[in-house]
């Protein structure tokens, strides 16, 4: 007697298939996830008034960057760790030096490029030197012997008599200051690592239909 076995469908090629559309769905998973946690960290940022500068540095990236893998991944990260970091932790901030900080007041300015200025760069650009106002109470000041200009800025004075000639305040000097926390990138990453389960399930359906 002769016996013989034939399965139908052919199960290697099932397993083989199911394989691919569980590598398909389990990346495109991490790509959706890693994609929506990138979109929801740049809104964070940009609701708590930080800038689209610093929302822009959040980047994504899947891994493998080519093909599909069971293995996949995704990676988000800043580019400028450092200020999402401090703003994520809300960090007590002094001087490297053991001096004081200096915190530009509203007759300052911003530096040359957009961010906080200093001193040093006040003094070069304005073209007057600051001097040290030390106070029992409250922060000691950095101020400019000048005047405020019709944007509020402390500039050297004009007149030669001296008239319209006062004493601005420049910087305030802290030895330490509290960044508040404004971001709370943890909660995010929870929820978006959550959906990852059901992302997978929803790319295999899909992979079906």
């Amino acid at each position: 007697m002769k016996l013989g076995l034939d399965i139908s469908p052919d199960l290697v090629a099932v397993m083989a298939s199911e394989i691919e559309a569980g590598e398909k769905a389990v990346t495109a998973a991490m790509r959706e996830a890693g994609t929506g946690l990138k979109t929801t960290w740049r809104g964070q940022i940009t609701q708590a008034g930080l800038g689209r500068r610093l929302a822009n540095s959040i980047r994504s990236q899947t891994y493998p960057r080519a093909g599909e893998s069971l293995n996949a991944a995704a990676l988000v990260w800043s580019k400028a760790p450092e200020i999402v970091g401090a703003h994520d932790t809300g960090p007590l901030i002094r001087s490297k030096d053991g001096f004081w900080l200096a915190i530009p007041t509203q007759a300052a300015g911003r530096g040359l490029r957009g961010g906080r200025i200093t001193p040093g760069e006040w003094e070069r650009r304005r073209g007057l030197r600051l001097r040290f106002v030390y106070r029992r109470r409250g922060p000691s000041l950095l101020v400019a012997d000048g005047r405020l200009n019709n944007r509020g800025l402390g500039v050297a004075s004009r007149s030669k008599t001296g008239r319209g000639r006062s004493t601005v305040p420049i910087f305030l000097l802290v030895p330490q200051v509290k960044l508040p926390k404004r971001l709370n990138l943890d909660q995010d990453a929870e929820r978006a690592l959550d959906s990852v389960p059901g992302l997978i399930v929803a790319n295999w359906v899909k992979t079906r239909i």
